[in-house]
């Protein structure tokens, strides 16, 4: 793969056309002002990302992490270009430049199509088709579609979300560029190669979109004809996937200690295995200085941050040609130096042990499947019966712009699917609430 043909300005769905400019920005600098502008980045604010809303103490939520993971990728794709543009100076004065822009673009992005709940709103969806209600429908569907549904993915419906034409809409959903759109598929195959981990980066309905962008940048595809489609990365998933790992990992951690999940002792604990001995007497010396313990925390973490951004470029240029040539292996975070690559694994053994199991992330998990399965039954029903009066009481609450008149099955859940994961917790569970019969609108 070549850097000058990965990294594209052309627009999806504007192809055709050469806009004139008037400002300075560049067209990827357009992609995040677009994005930020956008509702469904706004509505990130009342999704969870792992803890439960925040009431007295302010955590983390999918809006907060998506500009922290925006910041840190913007800083490890700069970096990168520098270092690849010293290493290649043939480079200088093309897009490379940009790395910076594409990238922070692309994490804005990386969360737009998880639904309500977190990750078990995901498992939720998938659940209600391969052991719920859902299962009736496997007959009347494609084994595609089939597989679609029951390994439900939040990265191939951020791809959908951006580049679907939904009813009303201009084509090319949010007319991102190419390079900006391949960046946030983490898995650039089908869900018929999801395998175990249950990992896509695209929908059968997307299917030959991605195509169309992949085989315009020159991607490299694995499958053959009459195969499921297979690609190699683009290069920028490696920088927009580990400026998210970095983020949720550091972030939730301190998020825990808020939380008193995890001790002061124990988190710095955990952060200070990042730094040989002369950087760890420094920090500690600077943490003296500062009483508020919250605040050491946070000077921890971004200290740990730092470094994790230097080395994520060095892997990522030392490894060009592996990445260029599709036979990289695992993420930039799994080809750490030794002593870093320990730190951030002890980092992960801890929050899996003690965070994303604690009590208050489970509920939320309970509550979100029991809140996204009955909203997927009711719905999914109202679209299959629409003759039905009850059906037609809630199609109405349904916005215009999804397709539920869809001439096929699949194109009608993929309508349900596209409100219920467009909401947010608290819609979600108002919602819920109203259709059962718990809450009544204000009178």
């Amino acid at each position: 793969m070549k850097w000058t043909k990965l990294i594209s300005n052309k627009r999806f769905g504007l192809e055709q056309y050469h806009e004139a400019r008037k400002d300075e920005r560049s067209e990827f600098q357009r992609d995040f002002d677009r994005l930020i502008f956008s509702a469904p980045f706004r509505r990130l604010q009342n999704k969870t990302q792992v803890f439960p809303l925040p009431g007295s103490i302010f955590v983390h939520n999918r809006l907060t992490h998506s500009l922290e993971v925006s910041c840190v990728g913007r800083s490890i794709g700069t970096e990168v270009a520098k270092m690849l543009i010293d290493k290649h100076p043939e480079l200088r004065d093309t897009h490379v430049e940009e790395m910076g822009a594409i990238v922070s673009a692309a994490c804005l992005a990386h969360d737009l199509g998880n639904p309500p709940f977190g990750h078990s709103g995901e498992k939720a969806i998938g659940t209600y088709f391969s052991e719920g209600k859902g299962l009736e429908l496997k007959e009347e569907l494609s084994e595609h579609e089939w597989t679609d549904l029951i390994r439900f993915e939040g990265n191939a419906n951020a791809f959908r979300l951006l580049t679907h034409q939904f009813c009303g809409r201009r084509p090319g959903g949010f007319v991102l560029t190419y390079a900006t759109l391949a960046s946030i598929v983490k898995y650039p195959y089908s869900s018929l190669l999801s395998g175990k981990k249950q990992k896509f980066g695209f929908f059968h309905s997307e299917e030959q979109d991605f195509c169309k962008i992949a085989e315009d940048l020159g991607l490299i595809r694995i499958s053959k004809e009459g195969e499921p489609i297979r690609y190699v990365r683009h290069p920028l998933v490696y920088l927009v996937e580990a400026a998210d790992d970095i983020c949720y990992q550091m972030m939730d951690l301190e998020d825990a200690y808020k939380l008193k999940i995890l001790t002061h002792t124990e988190i710095a604990e955990l952060y200070g295995a990042f730094f040989d001995e002369t950087r760890r007497v420094r920090i500690e010396e600077v943490n003296k200085i500062v009483e508020d313990r919250n605040e050491q925390i946070a000077y921890w973490r971004s200290a740990v941050i730092g470094i994790l951004i230097q080395e994520c470029a060095r892997v990522f240029v030392e490894h060009e040609e592996e990445i260029l040539s599709g036979t990289f292996e695992g993420t930039l975070i799994r080809h750490f130096s030794a002593p870093l690559r320990e730190a951030y694994e002890e980092c992960s053994r801890t929050a899996y042990a003690k965070i994303y199991r604690s009590k208050d992330v489970v509920d939320i998990e309970l509550a979100g499947y029991k809140v996204i399965s009955t909203l997927l039954e009711l719905f999914i029903d109202a679209v299959r019966y629409p003759e039905k009066a009850y059906s037609q009481l809630l199609i109405h609450r349904i916005s215009a712009q999804y397709e539920v008149n869809a001439p096929t099955l699949y194109g009608k859940i993929q309508a349900v699917l596209d409100y219920i994961s467009g909401m947010t917790d608290v819609y979600a569970l108002d919602l819920y609430r109203k259709i059962k019969g718990n809450s009544l609108p204000a009178v």
